[in-house]
């Protein structure tokens, strides 16, 4: 059976886009955020775009390794329906194989609606699928059939597909398979936190945004010296934090690297946060440089923010934009 260099986990959904100048934000302590992206209830509204695209953390990052000109299989499923079909569509056009995909007649694509007010903010609407409801018996765990590679990467598990997170990378560690993981639906509940936290030494990249991060540790977001000091020790491999426009800092254990971003225009984040994971574990698959690794996945991550939808402006091998390499600044622990 082929052997993969690199085998995504994670969502696998369809986006629909709707930009309009004609939404109101309302500042109101009820929101989580404290503002609220509205419209006028019972009224009809003019939206000035509309797009669509594939989304979902796994099968994006599938297509930026899949760029990088590494043999990728993205393992997830989707509906028996027209998004499904966009989606594998989509997944072939960047060269990732279908091999490990499953299609489901019993649940529907996963879906998504991002509302975005042009030069503010936006909001997303979603609805869980196929994807998300994938079990640990869905798994093909013979190494002999299917599920053989290099590396994991092993993106948000959410709703009931969190479940395979633990037998996924106890399997992993048996194979001797390195894991990259951006385990963002982890950290969506208490109990699923408690789960992450025990096959943290089973991680050999953890990616998580600045957020995420002080939710593992505990420690306060603005504490980020207290916050990798408590990440070495959880985690036996690569922390890496991204912080978006402020860029990602990353330690080894031993020394912390950190970059900011290079000027660009921005058309659209969605995806950036996929696009800088996988890049960064593509890098770093290739020359075991986190110098190299920050470098690539921050240029992948601005290339994506050039385009409408997660996987449109993704670079391929060899390709670092227009941008020069981003500065990485490095010091002993």
């Amino acid at each position: 059976m082929m052997k993969y260099d690199v085998i995504t986990f994670g969502s696998a959904t369809y986006d629909i886009f709707m930009s309009s100048r004609k939404f109101e934000t309302v500042e109101d302590e009820k929101f989580i955020t404290k503002k609220g992206l509205c419209v006028s209830l019972g009224s009809k509204m003019h939206v000035e775009d509309v797009f669509s695209s594939m989304g979902g953390c796994g099968t994006n990052s599938a297509c930026s390794f899949s760029e990088q000109g590494l043999k990728t299989a993205y393992f997830g499923a989707v509906g028996k329906d027209i998004f499904g079909e966009a989606i594998k569509k989509e997944l072939k056009r960047h060269g990732v194989s279908l091999n490990l995909l499953k299609e489901s007649a019993k649940h529907p694509t996963a879906f998504s609606v991002v509302l975005s007010l042009p030069g503010a903010e936006r909001s997303i609407l979603e609805k869980y699928g196929a994807c998300h409801q994938v079990t640990e018996k869905d798994i093909p765990f013979d190494p002999s059939t299917k599920l053989r590679a290099d590396w994991f990467y092993v993106s948000s598990l959410s709703a009931g597909s969190h479940q395979i997170l633990v037998p996924l990378l106890e399997f992993a560690a048996k194979e001797g398979i390195k894991v990259s993981a951006n385990p963002a639906g982890s950290l969506k509940s208490e109990e699923n936190t408690k789960i992450l936290k025990t096959v943290l030494d089973k991680i050999d990249i953890l990616i998580l945004n600045q957020e995420e991060c002080s939710l593992l540790t505990g420690i306060d977001f603005n504490e980020e010296k207290k916050i990798f000091k408590k990440l070495d020790e959880m985690v036996k491999g690569i922390a890496v934090m991204t912080k978006g426009p402020a860029g990602a800092v990353v330690s080894d254990g031993k020394k912390l690297y950190s970059a900011g971003i290079p000027e660009s225009g921005l058309v659209d984040r969605t995806g950036a946060g996929d696009a800088f994971g996988a890049a960064f574990t593509a890098g770093y698959m290739e020359t075991g440089d986190i110098v190299h690794a920050i470098q690539l996945g921050t240029a992948n991550a601005t290339a994506v923010l050039q385009e409408m939808g997660a996987a449109n402006g993704l670079l391929k091998k060899g390709d670092w934009g227009p941008w020069s390499k981003v500065e990485v600044v490095t010091k002993s622990i």
